[in-house]
């Protein structure tokens, strides 16, 4: 069970998108889990086939806890230990052969996030093996060291045992085989819906529970197997539990974290006017809105100002690489996600206007992956849109910052000496006071002034 969050201590599986015997790649989604937020899809963390399921749909486990079994792909296996470090039987007694003593490991690169939740969970990194670059430990070495602190969920009985033969899939018109979950091609069985009529929203085209279900005739019973399925959370129990999942990151981070702030109003005239003249030349389904800029601009900011983006962790501050731009997203329901753009600063406006549309989409649908809530460096939430002038936000840790903006507004700016009516916004940060002071967090909302002036640079 991944860390989805810096709240999660605990997840549901709701849906395998696998069974054993499937070839996974790095990436591939396996699995949706259901937390006290949303529903995420969650990927592999490495490549092979799928050997067992270990927790059975509608189980609740801790994090750390084995979900699957994954072999590690044919000519990938580990070299056989030298003949000399292994027993060799004379006269049926077992002689062990002398060992060189080990090499001092080098200093590993952590980083700053797997360091801050060995220390949530109590785990030394000095015991683990890192699998990444240099050695490092990445976030799968840390979920298996903290899955072996905790006894594993034993394998369900619909896992292990043998499974009864399915009918070949239907294939595509392109030629190619669609993939349906377990639960989605029993659920089409008793609903009598055509698989090769429906349309996957699961990874690659796969064909999901809700998919069948949308495609299910209008009024048609629900049948006993699908009544035996666990469903997410109710609307209700969805709303409560996010509320306290919310309640105790931010008294966590009110509690830990020096928050200070800075404010700024930023003249938007020539990011409006210019904004005008391009929405002009594009496509209805490509043109820009306000917050495209607001985003571009937070993230060219935070690279030019590095002290603000990325992480506090074992009481300093961890820079980090590229910036990975969280988004405040609010559910209809009620509650609160950020997941993260990741590289931001790199994005042309066209992309990264495509990638914020995306992001809100899955989030309030909860089709979220797993990477996009765990990598954020800087946050931002934009209230504009509900009429608020300004907003001072809660950081997220372990991250430093939080970016705030609130309704652009038409207000008497003097100019050259004259008065007259600008669209001006206002701008707030929240930032760590271990991290940073206040002059550097009025360099950044200065420097995100100056790139609002530029939008043609954005």
């Amino acid at each position: 069970m991944p860390v989805l969050g810096a709240d999660m201590d605990e997840g549901t599986v709701l849906e395998w998108l696998v069974k054993p015997g499937d070839e996974v790649r790095k990436g591939d989604v396996i699995a949706v889990i259901d937390t006290e937020k949303s529903a995420i899809e969650v990927e592999s963390f490495s490549a092979g086939t799928i050997k067992q399921l270990a927790v059975s749909v509608g189980e609740t486990v801790p994090v750390g806890t084995v979900l699957a079994i994954i072999a590690e792909p044919a000519g990938e296996r580990a070299a056989p230990a030298p003949a000399a470090a292994r027993k060799e039987l004379t006269h049926g007694q077992p002689v062990k052969a002398e060992r060189p003593a080990p090499p001092v490991p080098a200093p590993r690169p952590v980083s700053p996030v797997i360091r801050h939740r060995a220390r949530d969970l109590g785990i030394d990194l000095a015991t683990i093996l890192g699998t990444g670059p240099a050695g490092s430990v990445t976030r799968e070495d840390l979920e298996h060291a903290a899955a072996s602190l905790r006894p594993a969920a034993a394998p369900s009985p619909t896992a292990a045992s043998p499974k009864p033969a399915r009918s070949p899939q239907k294939p595509r018109p392109g030629g190619g085989r669609r993939r349906v979950t377990p639960l989605a091609r029993r659920l089409a069985a008793e609903l009598g819906v055509d698989l090769a009529a429906v349309a996957g929203t699961g990874p690659a085209g796969a064909i999901r529970e809700a998919d069948v279900r949308q495609a299910a005739p209008a009024g048609q019973p629900a049948p006993a197997a699908a009544a035996a399925a666990p469903a997410a959370r109710s609307a209700a129990e969805r709303n409560q539990s996010m509320r306290q999942a919310i309640a105790r990151l931010m008294a966590r981070s009110k509690r830990e974290i020096p928050h200070y702030y800075v404010t700024n109003t930023a003249d938007m005239t020539r990011a409006m006017t210019w904004l005008h003249d391009r929405n002009r030349e594009l496509e209805v389904s490509q043109r820009l809105v306000p917050a495209a800029l607001l985003l571009k601009a937070s993230a060219l900011a935070a690279r030019q100002i590095p002290q603000l983006n990325g992480y506090w962790a074992d009481d300093a501050f961890h820079p980090a690489e590229a910036v990975h731009l969280g988004v405040a997203i609010s559910l209809r329901g009620g509650g609160l996600l950020t997941p993260a753009i990741h590289d931001a600063a790199d994005l042309q406006l066209t992309e990264l206007m495509s990638r914020m549309r995306d992001l809100v989409t899955r989030a309030r649908s909860g089709r979220l992956r797993g990477s996009e809530l765990t990598d954020g460096t800087i946050t931002v939430t934009n209230l504009g849109d509900q009429g608020v002038e300004s907003v001072h936000g809660v950081i997220y840790p372990p991250q430093v910052a939080l970016v705030g903006f609130g309704r652009i507004i038409e207000r008497p700016v003097v100019v050259d000496g004259l008065i007259g009516a600008r669209p001006v916004v206002t701008t707030t940060l929240a930032a760590d006071h271990r991290a940073t002071d206040g002059y550097t967090g009025s360099r950044y909302l200065s420097v995100l002034g100056d790139l609002l002036q530029r939008p043609e640079e954005l």
